[in-house]
C-alpha cells in the first residue's frame, strides 16, 4: 500500500528526515516511535503532502502511485487521512456539523448520513458531545477521540496518526485503539501511529514499528520486543544500537 524509498525532507531549509525507507502493506498497522524532535511528525506531514514539507529526494508511493508532487488535497482524495497531534478549537462550530459536512463530501446524506454519524459516534462514544463545539471545553482524551472521528468519517485507505495517546488517560486508549483496529480491519486500510510513550500499544495489535532517531530509521521489527526495550532502557538503546551498526 505504501512504499517510501530514501525519502529526504526538508523545513524551512533544514533536512528532518535523512533518507527514510518504509513499506506498509493491506491491513498492516505500524508503530512510529522516537523521541521529541526526532522527525515523526515531518514524515506523516510529509506523507500527507503538507505544502511546508519539501521532499529534497526520494519517493512516497501509495498504491501504486507517485505522490510527490502530488497536492495534499489530491492526496486525501487518493486516500490519504492524517489526524493532527493537537486538534484545533472551532468555537460556533459543532461537532456533529463538522461530521455531516464530511459524510456529504462522501456523497451520504438524510438517513444514510444520519446512520454512519451514529456508527461513528458509538464506535468513539462520542454520542454525548456531537452537539458542543468542536474541541471547546473537551478533555485531552475527548479531544482525541473527536479528531479521531472525523478522520475515520472520510474513510480514508491509509490512517495517519500523530500520537493518538498524548494527553490520553487509559479509558480513552480503551477506546481509542479498539476503535482503530475495527476500522483498519473492517476496511482493509492499514495505519501508522506516531507514539512518543508507546502505551498505545497495549491497545493496538500493531504488525511492526519503528524507530527514529535524527530523522532515520535506526530500527524496526516487533512492536512487543521494540516498545518493552524502549519503557525499559529508554530511546538510548537505540541510539546504542546505530552506532554499533556504523
Amino acid at each position: 500500500m505504501l512504499y517510501l524509498k530514501g525519502l529526504v525532507v526538508e523545513l524551512g531549509g533544514r533536512t528532518i528526515i535523512k533518507g527514510v525507507d518504509l513499506s506498509l502493506g493491506d491491513g498492516e498497522l505500524a508503530l512510529l516511535l522516537g523521541p521529541n524532535g526526532s522527525g515523526k511528525s515531518t514524515l506523516l506531514h510529509a506523507i500527507v503532502g503538507d505544502p511546508r514539507y519539501r521532499v529534497a529526494s526520494g519517493s512516497i508511493v501509495f498504491e501504486g502511485k507517485e505522490l510527490t508532487g502530488l497536492k495534499m488535497e489530491e492526496r486525501v482524495r487518493l486516500g490519504l487521512g492524517l489526524s493532527f497531534q493537537f486538534p484545533p478549537r472551532l468555537k460556533g462550530i459543532r461537532l456533529r456539523h463538522l461530521m455531516l459536512r464530511i459524510l456529504e463530501k462522501r456523497g451520504l446524506r438524510g438517513t444514510e448520513a444520519e446512520d454512519a454519524l451514529e456508527e461513528y459516534s458509538r464506535l468513539l462514544r462520542m454520542e454525548s458531545l456531537l452537539d458542543k463545539d468542536f474541541n471547546v471545553g473537551f478533555s485531552g482524551g475527548e479531544a482525541k477521540r473527536a479528531e479521531l472521528m472525523l478522520t475515520l468519517a472520510q474513510k480514508p485507505r491509509l490512517l495517519l496518526l500523530d500520537e493518538p495517546d498524548s494527553g490520553v488517560d487509559v479509558e480513552n486508549l480503551g477506546v481509542i485503539g479498539p476503535a482503530i483496529l475495527h476500522y483498519v480491519s473492517s476496511n482493509g486500510g492499514a495505519a501508522i501511529l506516531i507514539t512518543h510513550t508507546g502505551y498505545i500499544a497495549r491497545h493496538v495489535k500493531a504488525s511492526g514499528a519503528y524507530v527514529l532517531l535524527d530523522g532515520r530509521i535506526v530500527c524496526s521489527g516487533n512492536p512487543e520486543e521494540i516498545v518493552s526495550n524502549i519503557m525499559q532502557h529508554g530511546f538510548e538503546a537505540c541510539e546504542e544500537c546505530r552506532r554499533a551498526r556504523r
